[in-house]
């Protein structure tokens, strides 16, 4: 498969980058280590996102280079990453006939296959560690400039190494990385010590939301469109508020409800382990990963909570 794919780089000239809207860190690191590879290469690329990089992110390298809006050109190829459902890298990839070819490259427990090579591999801890094992494969050198977006990629999906994916290829390519001399203070200052003051507002009104089932076994914390307006923040600094009701004793799920559009609302999962969240999302329509999952379900909020809450107590 790997062996496909830099056929694919090697025999063509224009690529297109993608990855899923509402991008976190592994979708973002993922992304820009390719693109400054391929770049690297001599090659012609284009980084798509259907939305904005999180201001998190933008001391990434290229992060300034990323559009929203597709240009009207053709490619050779398509790399689509970290994407476990084809529509959610966004109707201008999705609907797009000016690209020769899809590269799917991804590592969720449910997937869309539906690229020409589709690299899939669940067992990895991250989008970034299938790039990582891509470019190695190259016998390229992997230098600092691709080495800041992969371990970025790397330490957001293993929750700073504290999830169950955190494995040993995890940590081993982590360690080849900080070895290119980037700073591991300095990444996990502007990850998790730069946090705007609207965050912490809206964080503080997400928790008043607190919800804990009967048997302690899971809890929810909601955002609504109102807390956006009362506390001037946005979607994107929402990033890890699911994690708070996990952080629990006794609690083996959370679920995160942000309201997106009046009656229609993303719905966020974690587990501990016990519940495959990804089953559960995938009967709303969405999927995951064993642990990560979620999915978009419409209805007032006090119908969605019941429903989801109603297929939870079935999963416990």
């Amino acid at each position: 498969m790997i062996e496909s794919i830099i056929g694919e780089i090697r025999a063509n000239r224009s690529f297109l980058v993608t990855t899923h809207e509402s991008p976190d860190g592994d979708a973002v690191g993922s992304s820009l280590a390719l693109a400054v590879y391929l770049k690297r290469l001599g090659k012609d690329v284009t980084i798509h996102f259907n939305d904005p990089v999180p201001e998190l992110y933008a001391f990434l390298p290229l992060a300034d280079t990323v559009v929203q809006n597709l240009p009207d050109r053709d490619y050779d190829v398509c790399f689509v990453l970290d994407v476990g459902e084809f529509r959610r890298a966004g109707r201008q990839v999705t609907e797009c006939t000016r690209v020769g070819s899809f590269i799917n490259v991804d590592h969720h427990l449910t997937r869309d296959n539906f690229g020409s090579i589709n690299y899939i591999d669940p067992s990895a801890a991250a989008t970034g560690v299938l790039v990582y094992r891509i470019i190695k494969a190259t016998g390229d050198l992997i230098d600092y400039e691709i080495a800041l977006p992969l371990y970025t990629a790397i330490i957001t999906d293993t929750g700073s190494f504290r999830y169950s994916n955190a494995n040993p290829e995890a940590f081993a390519i982590s360690s080849e990385l900080v070895a290119t001399g980037i700073s591991t203070w300095s990444i996990a200052e502007k990850l998790y010590e730069s946090q705007p003051r609207q965050r912490l507002e809206l964080l503080a009104l997400a928790l008043s939301t607190l919800t804990i089932s009967e048997r302690g076994d899971f809890a929810s914390i909601t955002v609504t469109l109102d807390m956006y307006r009362r506390t001037g923040a946005c979607a994107e600094l929402t990033d890890g508020f699911v994690n708070y009701p996990r952080s629990i004793r006794g609690v083996e799920v959370s679920v995160f409800f942000r309201e997106v559009n009046a009656g229609l609302f993303k719905v966020g999962f974690r587990s501990k382990g016990t519940v495959d969240v990804s089953s559960l999302a995938a009967t709303f329509g969405g999927g995951g990963h064993h642990n990560a999952a979620g999915c978009t379900v419409e209805g007032t909020i006090n119908d969605v909570r019941q429903r989801v809450f109603a297929h939870l107590e079935q999963a416990l």
